[in-house]
């Protein structure tokens, strides 16, 4: 037996689950993927889930959109003609008033602060983002609230129903994926439920993006860049810069954070090819300037750059459709630090603006969750840019947090990774946290997802994604070992950015234990040893203490004061970690 079949079987058998078991339950899974889609209207929402899963497409899709990414007009091609056989033309998407925005860290936050601004302008919001962490239904909003399962219900059936009577066409290719079946709900319901404007959140890129089917969008924004989706975009940050730009069209402006210099041009060049008017974000400071600070709903300095792009997406939206009375008092313009883009408005903020930033929410990123002697850290960092910002925030975090009288605190990191990202680089900027623990497990919230059509995931199977985990772990300690060095007894160095001071390290660098469950339930079962006053589960399944680590572990953590518990890596990991923690986001 291989050494990494043998990891498979001691990762199945620390979750209390068989291997028998294990095989039984992919196959259920793949069963389910290839259920026939009901045609009854009047199924519930669960039904319409499992339908729409039955789409899950995504790794069949990117392949072969990077077989065809030299000829991006074939995707949107593809795009308009399921847009025709929905009911639609591109024309009808010219009513919605289109905030589209796109990046690779950043742009769900810059979404949130957007769409708050203007929905405290009385102005009726529609709000397209992913993924979803705990009900698909999230992913399209009006007025900042998912639509309910009824409304979901009804125009999942109606759009399913559309396309399935039009198969039977030869020049039409039968059902669209996943993402792009989404995109397309996303249209009817906020033209049905007739928004005053739509908040659109592009996908993994930009000029592939099937959201790009938009021609007169009102604005557009470009969040801070970064390396992400290799195979699709580019290695290259200019590559990714030049995918992203491609949401923009002529004659809309645009506006664009802080990039590093490479990007920064490929993005001016971009834009003035195709007569876009591009501007670059003054920093947040530059517009609080004569005021009081702004206050902001998102934790983080990372958030700065976020709210600083929305503040001027939502101003020329504002301006561009005569609501002249809330743009905000225009200040001095200054010429950009760059020398390469002019500078976005420099304009004090309205009441309605600074409220916008103070109330957002946006669930799983920078995300506390205090509980009794727990503390969750959630945050879906991805990428190498935002973990550097997660680890900047966690850490703050631990420098303000109030210490317990007596007693021990105790660390842990819960992590996963998913896709093409490089996890030995993320694991590797965690480093200085200094865990005491760290935990892998997939995005399985439990064993067994068939009760829970919003969580399946239907494009791997239960041994990629644990064999995946453990990798994470083998990359984990390989790590630790490396540092397990005289030199490490030295004062670390400070991240860039991150003061020496917020270095908080109460005890000599220590080698961390690590283990890997299957599933995250069992993960936050043993993490919390039942000392979550609301994740409490009947009995701990069989099997969870048997690795001498786990048993070990859960005496320490039943005995601290205080458990910093840090969960990161992917939003699908923060999103079914949230399920278990707030029941309250499932109804």
């Amino acid at each position: 037996m291989s050494r990494a079949r043998c990891h498979l079987r001691t990762a199945l058998f620390l979750a209390a689950v068989s291997p028998r078991g294990a095989t039984t339950g992919v196959a259920a899974r793949r069963g389910l993927s290839a259920w026939p889609a009901p045609q009854e209207p009047g199924m519930e929402y669960q039904d319409a889930v499992r339908t729409l899963n039955t789409l899950q497409t995504n790794a069949n899709y990117l392949e072969q959109v990077k077989r065809q990414r030299g000829d991006p007009q074939t995707q949107l091609e593809a795009m308009e003609l399921y847009l025709a056989r929905s009911g639609l033309q591109v024309e009808d998407l010219d009513q919605l008033n289109i905030i589209h925005i796109t990046g690779t860290k950043g742009k769900g936050s810059t979404c949130a602060f957007t769409e708050r601004i203007l929905r405290n302008y009385g102005l009726k919001t529609g709000f397209f983002s992913s993924p979803h962490l705990v009900q698909v239904r999230e992913r399209i909003r009006i007025n900042g609230q998912p639509i309910s399962p009824e409304l979901f219900t009804k125009h999942f059936w109606r759009l399913y129903n559309r396309l399935e009577e039009t198969k039977g066409d030869s020049s039409c290719v039968s059902m669209p994926g996943y993402f792009r079946f989404l995109t397309l709900m996303a249209f009817h319901v906020f033209l049905q439920e007739k928004v005053d404007l739509a908040v659109m959140e592009v996908g993994i890129g930009g000029a592939y993006d099937c959201t790009n089917i938009i021609r007169k969008p009102v604005v557009c924004g470009v969040s801070s860049l970064g390396i992400d989706h290799t195979g699709l975009l580019g290695e290259t940050m200019e590559k990714i810069a030049w995918q992203k730009g491609g949401i923009f069209k002529c004659g809309v402006p645009a506006f664009t954070v802080l990039q590093p210099d490479g990007p920064l041009a490929v993005l001016r060049d971009r834009a003035q090819q195709i007569s876009c008017p591009l501007y670059l974000c003054p920093p947040l400071e530059a517009l609080e300037e004569g005021g009081p600070p702004l206050t902001l709903g998102l934790e983080g300095e990372h958030q700065q750059s976020n709210a600083t792009l929305a503040l001027q997406l939502a101003r020329c939206w504002l301006q561009r459709k005569d609501h002249q009375a809330g743009i905000g008092e225009l200040k001095v313009s200054r010429p950009s630090l760059l020398g390469q883009l002019p500078l976005a408005p420099v304009f004090q903020p309205t009441s309605h603006m600074r409220h916008g930033l103070r109330d957002t929410e946006w669930l799983g990123r920078t995300q506390l969750l205090r509980r009794g002697p727990l503390t969750w850290y959630l945050d879906g960092a991805h990428t190498t840019g935002s973990m550097q910002a997660c680890v900047r925030w966690f850490r703050q975090a631990l420098h303000r947090r109030e210490r317990p009288g007596s007693g021990s605190e105790v660390r842990v990191l819960l992590f996963n990774s998913t896709g093409d990202r490089d996890s030995a680089a993320l694991l590797k900027l965690l480093q200085p946290c200094q865990f005491d623990y760290a935990v892998f497990c997939p995005n399985l919230t439990e064993m067994s997802s068939m009760d829970n059509a919003d969580q399946q995931n239907f494009t791997v199977t239960l041994d990629q994604v644990l064999l995946r985990c453990l990798t994470h772990q083998q990359h984990w300690s390989r790590l630790r070992e490396e540092q397990a060095s005289p030199d490490l007894w030295s004062t670390p160095t400070p991240e860039p950015g991150g003061p020496a001071s917020l270095l908080v390290v109460p005890h000599p660098p220590h080698s961390t234990s690590s283990l890997v469950f299957s599933c995250i339930s069992h993960a936050l079962q043993w993490i919390s040893q039942g000392r979550d006053p609301v994740f409490q589960l009947p009995s701990p399944p069989r099997g969870l203490l048997a690795h001498p680590v786990a048993s070990s572990g859960a005496i320490i953590l039943q005995e601290a004061a205080a458990i910093h518990v840090l969960v990161t890596g992917s939003l699908h990991l923060v999103g079914g970690v949230l399920k278990l923690l707030e029941p309250s986001l499932s109804q």
